[in-house]
Formats: structure tokens, sequence, C-alpha cells
């Protein structure tokens, strides 16, 4: 059984494409082009099921086309829009070990210097030049490689340098 821990969010599935069973894929990390991942996880009723993919093709930045394995027709298709759609942690590493942006979801922010757990990462924000992580009770906290000493995949951890004075903004 897939455990939630295990995975994290990638995007959504969206309306039926065709009648062969190909169903439109919105996506927020493209991780499953860059791994050798032969399969996505479907959150199906409030289980995680892993659906094997057949072929997929890209419409756009954030938009794909995925055909799995035994969806054959249009209904079977329809049966999945809706669905969130979810990528294995323990394959998202890229080539130097580093996990996918995307995957730091859920992990606590602590800080370097005294290990006091400073809150957990809600979403992360690349919608400017300066990456930021947004934490649970919304403070924002610059994402920057300088002032990350240590991330633990295991313990789900980020270690940071955090300037003098950030936490109180």
């Amino acid at each position: 059984m897939i455990r939630q821990e295990e995975v994290y969010k990638i995007g959504r599935l969206g309306k039926a494409h065709g009648v062969k069973g190909e169903v439109s894929f919105q996506f927020d990390d493209d991780v499953f082009d860059r791994t050798d991942a032969d399969y996505l996880i479907l959150d199906i009723d409030g289980i995680l099921v892993p659906f094997f993919m057949e072929e997929y093709r890209f419409r756009s930045d954030a938009l794909a086309l995925v055909k799995f394995c035994d969806v054959d027709t249009q209904e079977r298709a329809s049966e999945l829009t809706g669905s969130n759609v979810y990528f294995p942690r323990a394959l998202a590493e890229d080539e130097e070990g580093m996990p996918s942006l995307a995957s730091l979801i859920g992990f606590d922010l602590v800080k370097a210097k005294d290990g006091i757990r400073v809150g957990t990462i809600a979403t992360i924000d690349d919608s400017t030049a300066n990456l930021l992580f947004e934490l649970e009770d919304g403070r924002l906290i610059p994402a920057s490689d300088d002032l990350i000493t240590d991330i633990n995949i295991k313990e789900r951890t980020i270690k940071m340098e955090i300037p003098e004075g950030l936490l109180e903004i």
C-alpha cells in the first residue's frame, strides 16, 4: 500500500481527450519526464493507486496528454477526470541526488544554528526570480542555495541559515 508521505502531488487530471483513453494532465512538476518512472500515482477515492503510462506527449509547458495502460475508452478515461496525480519521492531525486523542488513540500524547515524548527513548507513560490518557501503559517523564507546547509530526505528536514530578523517580518 502506498502511503501519503511516500509521494508528493505533481498535478491533476483533466478531461478525456479523444476516444482511445487519453486524458489531459495539468502538471506543476515534470519529474515524470526527467526520471525513468513508468507510472504515476492517482488518488482514486482516497486510495493511492499506481497507473502505468503507455505513452504521453506534451501540449504545453504545463499540460500533457497521457495514455495509461488498460484505459482504452473515453468512458474509462472520463472516470479519472479530476484525480490528483502524485509521484514517488524515492524516484524524484535528480542525477546529483537532489530532490526536485516540488518534492520539498511538507518538509520541516529548521534553523541550522540551533536546530529549532521554524515551520513546515506548504508551497514553493517560483513566480519571481527569487524562490521562496511559503510556510504553513504564511511566512515566506528565501530558498537560496547560499542559505540551505543540509537537506535530509529521510527525516524530511531542511536546515537553513536564516538571516537575523527575517522570522519577525
